[in-house]
């Protein structure tokens, strides 16, 4: 039987439905997603760890859950907000609805309330902390939210990261135990098949933040053997693996709190070609004496236009961001490469002089667009020694 749940954002603004998933409570930072696909990726990118999720697309779960679409081992968001959820899903793929899901992981959610709503409130008041409940008062939940940490107080990259490295085969991780099944990519371009084809493959360690598996896969498809290490590492391990190339990897919270990677990062600079995706991104602004800020409700979903500045040419972008680098702050040799169309705020950066290149946005999709694929092919051409 449905029971009835409530979801309570820190302004006080309570929403009713009714719980679905597991039993029991969530609260994190409330967040939505403007994808219009891609809710089971959603809810295994590591990056939203910590926070709970509201799609805006109204149905979720009409073709089910299935062993392709893993963006990581597990659930990593604390909990989940629909307007619908599909108790029949229909697809050949399918081997359970998201709400087995959920409750198989233990991740409470919430159905039946007006997203809409809740986007309306997040885009006017920017995103907030919230508690889904089912066993409360709304003031009850309210006076024990208020009691909790703030998001922006946790690392949650340490939470997520993997404990041990591991290499990735076509096949998936094959340590630690856990193997994924390699997703469907697109068929090979024409330059892709070139970057495969040329000399002895490429080793590129992934310092893993955060790390969705679409990129180690699309690091597999050009031809590069891949290993992800904790993001803890040092750099002087990181060397020892004798690496053509490093890949920071996106992940969950404020970077700010994790000066452990910046370290690392700094001693990369300049001794391999490096690549900075959303977090890594940001953690290379960092590394160069720049500085980053809290967005008012982040920039999350699957169709955002990103200009290219190099070339001139617009890419439809998967974002999943709450952070942002100011530009002001980055120092002479780095360069803003890709500008957010829809609100001026930085999507790439180059170094005039190192191999090194970064984007804010996901360059792997999962959920979203192909667009940029190209990015990862510029990355390996660096790695090889040629100009980008």
């Amino acid at each position: 039987m449905p029971r009835d749940a409530i979801l309570v954002l820190e302004d006080g603004s309570v929403y009713q439905g009714y719980g679905f998933g597991a039993e029991g409570r969530a609260w994190g930072e409330v967040v939505f997603n403007t994808a219009m696909t891609g809710y089971q990726e959603m809810l295994t990118d590591p990056s939203y760890a910590g926070q709970i999720v509201v799609p805006t697309y109204p149905l979720i779960g009409n073709y089910g859950v299935n062993r392709e679409d893993f963006e990581s081992r597990r659930i990593q968001v604390s909990g989940f907000v629909v307007r619908e959820e599909c108790a029949a899903p229909s697809h050949w793929q399918s081997t359970g609805t998201v709400a087995e899901f959920l409750a198989s992981q233990g991740i409470p959610g919430i159905a039946g309330v007006d997203t809409r709503a809740i986007t309306r409130r997040l885009r006017l008041a920017g995103v907030m902390m919230g508690t889904i409940t089912c066993d409360e008062t709304a003031e009850q939940a309210l006076a024990r939210l208020r009691e909790l940490p703030r998001y922006d107080s946790f690392d949650f990259v340490r939470q997520v990261s993997t404990e041990m490295p591991y290499t990735w085969s076509d096949n998936g991780p094959t340590r630690p135990s856990g193997a994924v099944s390699q997703k469907t990519m697109p068929p090979l371009s024409v330059s892709e098949r070139g970057l495969r084809g040329e000399g002895p493959a490429p080793h590129i360690v992934a310092l893993d933040c955060g790390l969705k598996f679409n990129i180690l896969r699309s690091l597999r498809r050009l031809g590069c053997s891949v290993t992800a290490v904790p993001a803890a590492t040092s750099a002087e391990d990181i060397f020892a693996l004798k690496p053509d190339g490093v890949v920071l990897s996106p992940g969950p919270g404020d970077p700010a709190l994790l000066g452990y990677v910046t370290e690392t990062t700094r001693a990369l600079v300049g001794k391999l070609p490096v690549m900075g995706i959303c977090l890594g991104h940001q953690m290379l602004a960092w590394a160069f004496g720049g500085r980053t800020y809290k967005l008012k409700f982040g920039h999350r979903g699957a169709n955002h236009p990103v200009k290219d500045l190099a070339t001139g040419l617009v890419y439809i972008t998967a974002q999943n961001h709450g952070y942002a680098v100011d530009a002001d702050s980055l120092p002479p040799g780095v360069e803003v490469s890709h500008l957010n169309l829809n609100d001026g705020t930085v999507e790439g950066l180059r170094h005039q002089e190192l191999p090194i290149i970064s984007i804010q946005y996901h360059s792997e999709a999962s959920p979203g667009p192909w667009d940029n694929m190209y990015l990862f092919e510029r990355f390996v051409e660096m790695v090889r020694g040629n100009d980008v």
